[in-house]
């Protein structure tokens, strides 16, 4: 039996790519497409909807408030510009987070969990490409490419940062916040003014503090409530 969803944006061009991104998955049934989550309530009366793509901003309700708004609403994957309601939308129980401008390869992702969170028969799908995610950053003179998976965490030093991997360090000039943009919301977490960490590479956390490998980071008091939402939801964590 076809996953039945609905895509809910107030932009027509990111509702064209989430469409695109379903006519390739065999097991996917697009019911209905809204640009509001009004009409996107009309069609949840009347059709049996499995999974809802919900952008998070949108005029007059936004995607949060009418996912609370529903007594028994369908899984969901939320979609938004903008990482910082991430946390909020791990607090509503959605399937997965989606960062745009979203890739088919993240989108098969967040499909793949919901099949694994939904009682289907339906087969995980898998992306055939292989190569490991990563980012360019200069250093000195020179571009170097680091790998997602090698970075542990990230620290702040006034105007410039240090990537930590269990080999080396790179210092690059840029902000917390630019790489805030650049990091994938599912593979990182900021604790604290100073410090970004990689989610899989937590060995052990308190209130204050989240420990990897030996090295011990302050969670920020601004933060803190945030990251502890995060981490006792284990699933988030792969």
């Amino acid at each position: 039996m076809k996953t039945k969803c609905i895509i809910i944006d107030d932009e027509p061009l990111a509702i064209e790519v989430i469409e695109s991104y379903l006519i390739k998955i065999d097991d996917m049934e697009i019911v209905a497409k809204c640009e509001s989550a009004v009409d996107a309530l009309a069609v949840l009366r009347k059709k049996q909807i499995d999974l809802m793509f919900l952008d998070i901003q949108m005029p007059e309700l936004t995607g949060l408030d009418f996912l609370k708004s529903l007594s028994h609403p369908p899984k969901v994957i939320l979609t938004t510009a903008h990482r910082k309601y991430a946390i909020e939308g791990y607090e509503l129980d959605a399937v997965d987070y989606l960062l745009k401008p979203i890739s088919f390869k993240r989108f098969l992702k967040a499909v793949n969990k919901y099949f694994k969170s939904a009682d289907t028969k339906n087969k995980v799908i898998h992306d055939e490409a292989n190569e490991d995610d990563f980012i360019y950053v200069k250093e000195n003179k020179k571009t170097i490419k680091i790998s997602l998976e090698e970075i542990l965490y990230i620290e702040s030093m006034k105007d410039y940062v240090t990537f930590h991997t269990a080999q080396k360090k790179i210092i690059t000039k840029s902000t917390m916040s630019e790489l805030e943009e650049k990091l994938p919301v599912e593979k990182f977490i900021r604790i604290h003014r100073s410090y970004i960490v990689a989610i899989k590479k937590i060995d052990a956390f308190t209130a204050t503090s989240i420990e990897i490998g030996k090295k011990e980071l302050t969670i920020g008091r601004n933060y803190k409530n945030g990251v502890m939402r995060l981490l006792k939801q284990s699933e988030w964590i792969e």
